[in-house]
This record gives C-alpha cells, sequence and structure tokens, in this order.
C-alpha cells in the first residue's frame, strides 16, 4: 500500500499534525484525508446544465466538463446545509473534479466516514460500490498548492503523486503543515461552517487504528455496511451548483 511516511518532528504538535496527515492520504485499497478532500468555457451567469440519470456518475471519463472560474456548491446534509465556494485558479485539476461530481449527482447518500475533532471531515466514498469501483482509477493529475489548509478549506484526499479521484476533507482547524505535503484546497466553507463542526465525530479514526470504518469494507460494501455497523453517521442528502444569479 502507499502510503506517506513521515519523519523528523519537530514538536509534539507538528508530530500529531504529521501523523494525522499520513491518514488523510489515499492507499491502493483505501482512501483516507491525509488519505488518504468550476466553469468558465461556459458562461458563468448562467446554469450549468442538469446531468440525465443516463450520463450522469456513472461513467467518469464523461464528466470532465471545465469549471467555472468561480462558483458555489450548496451540501444539504443530515446536520443542516452548508455552502462551498470554489476558486477554479487556486487548483484547477481539483475545481473541475469537484464541479463534475457535484454537477452528477454524485454527493446523493454519502457519509462523512472519517470525523477526528480537531483536524477534518472526510467523505467521498460512495455508497454503491459498483460507482465506488468505476471511479477508483479515475485520478486527476495534482495542482501547485496555492492557498492553504486553514479552517473550513476544502482539499482532496491523495495517496501519494497524481492520485486524487472522489475523497474530500474540509478542514476544522489551521493545518497548515498539510501544504507542504502537497494537498492543494480548491474552495473554502463561506455559508454553514457550524453545520460542518456538528458533524457526527464519536466513531473518529478508521480501522485499524481507530473505532471507525475501514475504508476498504466501504469500498466493497458501501452503505450497507455503513448503515449497519455505524448507524449514527452523517450523510450528503444532496448537492447542486447554486445557480450564478444566486451566487452573489
Amino acid at each position: 500500500m502507499k502510503k506517506l511516511m513521515l519523519f523528523g518532528a519537530l514538536s509534539l504538535t507538528l508530530s500529531l499534525g504529521l501523523a494525522r496527515a499520513e491518514d488523510i492520504k489515499k492507499e491502493d485499497d483505501k482512501l483516507s484525508v491525509p488519505a488518504d478532500a468550476n466553469a468558465l468555457p461556459q458562461d458563468s451567469a448562467k446554469a450549468p446544465k442538469p446531468l440525465t440519470v443516463a450520463s450522469s456518475f456513472a461513467d467518469p471519463a464523461k464528466l470532465n466538463e471545465k469549471a467555472p472560474e468561480t462558483f458555489k456548491a450548496q451540501f444539504d446534509t443530515t446536520k443542516g446545509k452548508f455552502t462551498i465556494e470554489v476558486t477554479r485558479s487556486l487548483s484547477p485539476n481539483g475545481a473541475d473534479r469537484f464541479y463534475n461530481l457535484v454537477r452528477s449527482g454524485y454527493f446523493k447518500d454519502v457519509a462523512f466516514f472519517r470525523v477526528i475533532n480537531g483536524f477534518m471531515c472526510q467523505f467521498g466514498i460512495h455508497g454503491d460500490p459498483a460507482v465506488s469501483a468505476k471511479w477508483r482509477e479515475a485520478s486527476i493529475s495534482d495542482d501547485a498548492v496555492k492557498t492553504s489548509n486553514t479552517r473550513g478549506a476544502i482539499t482532496f484526499a491523495t495517496a501519494g503523486p497524481n492520485t486524487r479521484t472522489t475523497q474530500l476533507f474540509i478542514n476544522f482547524g489551521d493545518n497548515r503543515n498539510l501544504d507542504g505535503m502537497g494537498f492543494s484546497p480548491f474552495g473554502k466553507v463561506t455559508e454553514g461552517m457550524e453545520v460542518v463542526d456538528k458533524i457526527n465525530k464519536e466513531y473518529g479514526e478508521g480501522a485499524p487504528r481507530g473505532r471507525g470504518p475501514d475504508q476498504g469494507r466501504i469500498q466493497q460494501e458501501g452503505n450497507t455496511y455503513l448503515k449497519k455497523d455505524f448507524p449514527n453517521l452523517d450523510y450528503i442528502k444532496s448537492a447542486t451548483i447554486v445557480p450564478a444569479e444566486a451566487a452573489k
């Protein structure tokens, strides 16, 4: 498995931050945050055209629309709603992938499966194993880090160079130590961070280090596993691109 190897902690705080960063990264058979968390070509004044069910998120190769230079996405969750504002220039490949996932309807009944108090909440593995299997190899190229992993910043999880797929995390605190590890934020929660703060943290770190869900089993068994063994997890009910007129 590919893991981020972290050495030379300069202090207890830095050491803890680095250990957590290692966990956000994705592995060969798992995605974790430190596992490891668009549209211009089109008229940004127009709302994006909805995708049909037949061409939704079943085929990653078809979801390659360029995102606007700035846009907002609203997430409706079991704890309430929050809004993310994306700036494409910060992380173009990441912004484009996020835009296409949201626009396609991918984030429906998707769990916050790894939530660590003071650190981050991680999500993005689809509840249907057949969908997850299609996306596992649909990686995007890395982006340079142009802004920091501060509170509210959203970033893709990674398992090493050029391995970002669908897993993301939102930073609860200031995790600037992740910047030097290649975690490139593409946006930030601008409304509803208090909702993000309420996402259930009772399960904490995932297996085998903690008592939370095992990412390999999520990939293989989906929400059947999560809802049986971790009934109190919070979920994304839906995510939508906010029309440009309403986003102003």
